[in-house]
Formats: structure tokens, sequence, C-alpha cells
């Protein structure tokens, strides 16, 4: 059993006590972030003059070597090891012998764990914020080529007024923006160096943190040691950022399902992301609308698992922090597969455009409208919604839709009504007179998506590019 921490102990660790203690069957896949962040340390200590400048060499050589042969599969991660940290600093010194022993100098693994788990939770942030890009495209592609497809628009499942498809997909298209804008925010909150706050307290070598974060591509140091080693907010802040990404897709999803029913026949999903079923051949099931609804509780409950972990942990640094991984690893690659699919299930998905103008058609959708223009006529408004109320039941006892019914027969409830009625009723009209920002319209959506491809032209991720480097 490789061990940091022997030189106090008279008796080896039980076998049962080691394995429950030990990450190393987690915490592996940062390997990368612990070499890069040992990396940056020992750089910092020559610089110093804690280290020489061939010390440091050496130490850079076979710390890349072993990132090399791990990556090639030629070194093993084995659980003869406790932790990813414990590995990598055992190879480092059976390649260097005393020198690879001088990796740690100034550092604990407290502040050496924070830092692999923030340059590891960084990455991932930057990679769902690539994702949920993609999918903005998807919509936004969708968007432009739907602006006079007319539909339903819903408040509680029941048809209310009409709108088109591009307003219905805007709707999303705010959400996954406002993800975006989650993620960028949690960026710049978590991005500070722990390493070099120690075990808690620092330390007495002369460490410089303002160039060891200036090399991982951090603003600068964490300002206090015991908060550094003892903070998960970040992680937090970013499941609960996930969580939120999942509630948008669950919700996407659940429309997707309803729509591609028999009931609606609103979509028709790609044979690619869709199953059959193991006895009624005529089945084609979203399968993977709904396991992306059904996967966001797995999210919720990595959110919930830290959050309760955290609650009572003094401070600085303990052992239960070890329990944010597992959990928030599989949250990570969950939203990551998600949204992936999710972008390809909705840019192969074909839109039943007919049948969608059809369900607006018959589900009195104009009937706002219809009331609107009778105030417009001098009628007031409590008694044309009265009115039109009428209307609708005698539709929906003669089955008609509501710009169906004869001229005399409106004007039987109202006198009111003028042969101009139709075209004021008119799905086209409902929608494109709605001109107010944010609203259905065509011209209001044509500015709203000019606003989208600007949005999209700017990438937040370019400037911090540049920092890194």
């Amino acid at each position: 059993m490789a061990q940091l921490w022997g030189g106090r102990f008279t008796k080896e660790t039980d076998k049962l006590v080691y394995q429950f203690n030990a990450s190393i069957a987690f915490d592996q896949r940062f390997y990368k972030q612990d070499i890069e962040g040992s990396m940056a340390h020992v750089c910092m200590l020559a610089k110093q003059g804690i280290l020489t400048k061939e010390e440091m060499q050496a130490i850079v050589k076979e710390l890349t070597d072993i990132s090399r042969e791990v990556e090639e599969g030629t070194l093993e991660i084995t659980e003869e090891y406790e932790d990813i940290h414990s590995f990598v600093e055992a190879n480092l010194i059976k390649r260097l012998g005393d020198v690879g022993k001088k990796l740690h100098t100034g550092r604990s693994r407290n502040d050496q764990v924070a830092l692999d788990m923030k340059l590891y939770t960084r990455l991932e942030v930057l990679y769902t914020d690539v994702l949920l890009k993609d999918l903005l495209k998807v919509l936004l592609r969708i968007m432009e080529e739907n602006l006079d497809t007319i539909m339903p628009g819903f408040t509680h499942l029941q048809k209310a007024q009409p709108i088109t498809l591009s307003h219905h997909m805007g709707a999303y298209f705010e959400m996954f923006k406002r993800d975006r804008l989650r993620l960028k925010d949690i960026y710049a909150r978590m991005n500070y160096c722990p390493l070099g706050s120690g075990a808690l307290a620092g330390t007495t070598y002369p460490l410089d943190r303002e160039y060891t974060a200036e090399i991982l591509g951090f603003y600068g140091p964490t300002l206090n040691s015991m908060d550094s080693v003892a903070d998960r907010d970040y992680l937090i802040e970013f499941l609960s950022a996930l969580a939120t990404i999942m509630m948008h897709l669950s919700r996407f999803c659940e429309e997707i399902i309803l729509w591609n029913s028999n009931e609606y026949q609103f979509v028709e999903m790609d044979d690619s992301y869709s199953t059959g079923s193991s006895i009624m051949p005529q089945k084609k099931n979203p399968d993977i609308a709904e396991l992306v609804r059904g996967k966001t509780g797995r999210v919720y409950g990595a959110l919930m698992s830290l959050l309760t972990t955290m609650k009572g942990i003094p401070l600085a640094y303990n052992k239960d922090m070890q329990e944010d991984k597992e959990l928030a690893f599989d949250a990570m690659d969950t939203v990551k597969h998600c949204l992936a699919l999710f972008t390809g299930m909705l840019d192969t998905m074909k839109f039943c455009k007919e049948e969608m103008r059809k369900s607006a058609n018959n589900g009195f959708t104009n009937a706002t409208d219809a009331a609107d223009y009778l105030v417009n006529h001098g009628v007031p408004f409590r008694d044309a919604h009265g009115i039109v109320g009428q209307l609708v039941l005698q539709c929906i006892e003669q089955k008609i839709a509501l710009d169906e019914m004869p001229l005399s027969q409106l004007q039987a409830v109202c006198p009111a009504f003028e042969e101009d009625v139709f075209e004021a009723i008119s799905m086209e009209t409902c929608v494109n007179k709605r001109l107010t920002v944010g609203a259905p319209g065509r011209e209001a959506m044509e500015q709203v998506i000019a606003l989208e491809k600007e949005y999209l032209s700017k990438e937040w991720q370019d400037e911090e590019a540049k920092k890194w480097k």
C-alpha cells in the first residue's frame, strides 16, 4: 500500500479501512490536472530558489513522461495507491529517487486536491458551455426556418393563443442562453488558485502564489488558506447549473414526447434517435427524450448529495469532502451526454407543420383576438369576452372553427361583427400583429433572431483562452 503519511504510524492500516479511505478508484480521472498542478508547483519552487533549475527540469520531464505513459496505457493506475497524488509522486520517486521526493515541498494534499478538483471542474464548465452553444445553433436554425410555421401556444396544457414554431423554440433559446451565462459567472467566481494554501495555514516556504496562479491560467491566488482547502462552493454552483440545464432539457423532452404522440403528431423522430417495441411493430418510441427526462433526477441527486455533505463541516478540510467527486463526475458526464444526444435528436427531427396549424385553428386560439376585435368596435372588454365565449360554445356544438362561422351567425350574437372580422381573426393576423419585443410576430421575431445571431458571434471563452496562454 503506497502511502505518503506512514512515518507517524507503527501499525499497517487495516485493509478494509484502507479501501474505505482510498479514492484512487475515482480520482484517477484527474491525473492530468494533478500532473499539471505539480509541474506549475515545481516551476515556482525553482523560480523561488527552493529547487535548482536542474531538479525542476528533471521533475518536469518525468511528470511529462508519466502523463504520456498513462495516456498511452503503458503505465497503469492501480489500487495499490491510495489516491492519484500518491500514484504520481510514488512513480516520480521511483524514477528520480531523492529528487522526486522534493516535489511535495511547500504543499499539502489538501491544497493539491483542491487545485485538482478546481482545474477539472473549470474544464468541465468550458466543455458544457460548448455543448450548450451547439444546441443554441440548432435552435436558431429552426427559428429562422419557421418564422411562419403557425402552432398553438399552451397554458395549462390547453390551447391558448396562436404562435409560431420559431417563437416556441425561442423560449428554449432564452433558457439555454441563461444556462451559458450561469456557467460564465461560475467560471469567473471559481477561477482563483488554492495551491500554496498548505493543509490550512499556508507554509513557511517563500512561495510565489501569484506566479503559480498565472501559470495555471487563474486570475490570481485565493486569499484565505482555510477557505481555499474547505471551499466547494464552485462545485455546488456548477452542479446547480447542471441541474438547471437538465430541468430545461427535461421540459423540452416532455414537450417532444407529447408532440410525438398520435394525439399531437407535431413531430416525427428520426429513425436514428428512436427505438421500436419488442412486441408492437407499429411503435416508434422517443426513448432518447424519455431517458434525458429520467436522468434529470440523477443530476439533482448529485447536487443534493454535495449540499448535504457540506452542510455540517467545520473549517478547514475534513475527509467528508472526498465525497465531492463520484456523484459530481457522474453528473458532469450525464449532462454532457444528454446535451450531445438531445442536440442530435432535435437537429434531425421533422416538424409536421400542417398538423401544427390545424391544431391551432381547431383549438379556438384566435378567441382572444375575436374579443379584441369587438373592443376595437366599441364593445367593453368584459362584454366582448362573454360574447366570444358564447360563440365558442356554438362552434363546439357545430364542430367548426371560429373563423368558419358565417357572418350572419356572428352578427346574431353581436351586431358589431363586420366582414373584416375574418381577416382580423385569421391565424396569420393573430400572430403577426403582435409586434412588441418578445412577441411571436414575424417582424418582432426577425429582430430577436438578429440579436441572437449577434450573441452567438461573441465568445467569452476566447478571452479566457488568451489569459491561459
